[in-house]
């Protein structure tokens, strides 16, 4: 099974079902798959709801499909390593993933990439 870990961006497509989000999250699952997002991108989505126009019909929007969805939480550890990955791709040249990457607890670091509509998946790295 692979973590999918959804920035707040990507999240929103899904709640939404914008840019063939939703429909590419119910393909994973459907491959036994767990998709979900963390707890600082499920404040960041209802800080986005309260400051709508349409907070109400939003609010329940995102309720909905909390439940197919894993909440996974931001501990210290994660913390750690949320900064750690980040530096590591930065000395090797790379370009840093900024708030995009938020790690999970247990060694599952998961992220929805900038600017794109894949869900790609760092488990266990």
């Amino acid at each position: 099974m692979t973590r999918f870990q959804l920035d707040t961006g990507i999240a929103s497509d899904y709640i939404n079902r914008r840019h063939g989000v939703f429909e590419r999250v119910r393909s994973e699952v459907a491959k036994g798959n767990r998709i979900g997002i963390g707890v600082p991108v499920l404040a960041e989505l209802v800080a986005g709801i309260e400051h709508s126009k349409s907070r109400d019909r939003n609010m329940q929007r995102l309720r909905s499909v909390l439940a197919s969805l894993k909440i996974w939480p931001f501990d210290a550890p994660a913390a750690f390593e949320r900064w750690r990955g980040d530096c590591r791709r930065q000395r090797r040249g790379g370009r840093g993933f900024s708030l995009a990457v938020i790690p999970c607890s247990g060694r599952q670091a998961l992220v929805s990439t900038p600017n794109s509509h894949a869900l790609p998946s760092y488990a266990n790295r």
